[in-house]
């Protein structure tokens, strides 16, 4: 029962704070208001007594639309764009307060085992670019994920063995096989999860799997997602038309998400079956890598 009051305090607190922080954004100085009709010459505005710059502005209405919307995670592209183009605005006069709500949103869905890890990994490179957003996710999903171990250490195990006692069974006998090359299977847990990586957070701390190795396996085994979600996020952001599809920069960099993307087949298929007992059956005969347990 203190388990249960315990994790419930921690996620409400957690959650007010993510709030307050989302519904309190800095006031804007200004911003130009988008005009779809032509904007007259500067010589006809300055005959009637206006000058272009105040023509464009409204700093009134504008603080008053955008502290009007709220803000929430994004559920499919559409959102994610609309949500970018609104921090990428803040993030010109307020880049610490971005990058602050952006770190304690992405704490928060890794600390608590909500999915959903991929939009806010695009919407990394879409805010910071592709080798900052990438950083800050590899940090952000180790630490994160550590987290995450270290509540369901603290709180979590009982639920986890009551309402998942299977696939907790079937990781315990792979552990316990692969004991010698822990870290190595740990990483292809990661490459290629056999349940979901917050399933994986939320049992470690049962599997006795060391923290350190936990988090450097976290840190290394996600890089490749993680890329090729940043990389992602940063060419949607870039794209305004169909021809910068075809742009060379545009072209290198999804040659290099494809090339990302073979990088852990390509390991594993080299070292890791002579190392791992990946193959055998479970009790039910069921194949370890079978996709029921994805």
């Amino acid at each position: 029962m203190r388990s249960v009051v315990g994790l419930v305090l921690l996620f409400g607190t957690a959650t007010v704070y993510l709030y307050l922080l989302s519904a309190n954004l800095p006031s804007l100085r200004h911003r130009a208001t988008v005009v779809n009709a032509a904007i007259p010459p500067a010589s006809e505005l300055q005959s009637n007594g206006q000058s272009p710059v105040q023509l464009q502005e409204d700093p009134t209405a504008t603080e008053n639309e955008e502290e009007s919307r709220a803000l929430k995670f994004p559920s499919d592209l559409e959102e994610l764009r609309e949500l970018a183009e609104l921090l990428k605005f803040y993030k010109k006069e307020h880049k610490a307060h971005v990058l602050l709500l952006f770190c304690s949103a992405y704490l928060y869905k890794q600390c608590f085992a909500i999915p959903g890890s991929s939009l806010l990994n695009m919407l990394a490179g879409a805010l910071f670019g592709p080798w900052l957003g990438l950083f800050l996710c590899c940090f952000l999903t180790s630490l994160g994920a550590t987290c995450c171990f270290l509540l369901s250490d603290a709180f979590g195990k009982q639920f986890v063995v009551h309402y998942f006692p299977e696939k907790v069974a079937m990781l315990q006998r792979k552990v316990e096989e692969n004991r010698k090359s822990l870290f190595f299977f740990l990483l292809f847990l990661r490459f290629f999860p056999m349940t979901p990586n917050w399933f994986l957070n939320l049992t470690s701390p049962i599997l006795n799997i060391p923290i350190t190795q936990f988090f450097f396996s976290v840190l290394i085994g996600l890089i490749p997602y993680n890329f090729i979600c940043v990389q992602t996020g940063s060419i949607l952001s870039e794209i305004t038309s169909l021809d910068d599809i075809f742009s060379w920069t545009t072209l290198l960099k999804l040659l290099a998400i494809a090339v990302m993307a073979l990088i852990p087949g390509a390991l594993i298929k080299k070292y890791g079956h002579g190392h791992l007992k990946l193959d055998e059956t479970d009790h039910n005969g069921h194949l370890l890598n079978d996709k029921k347990y994805q």
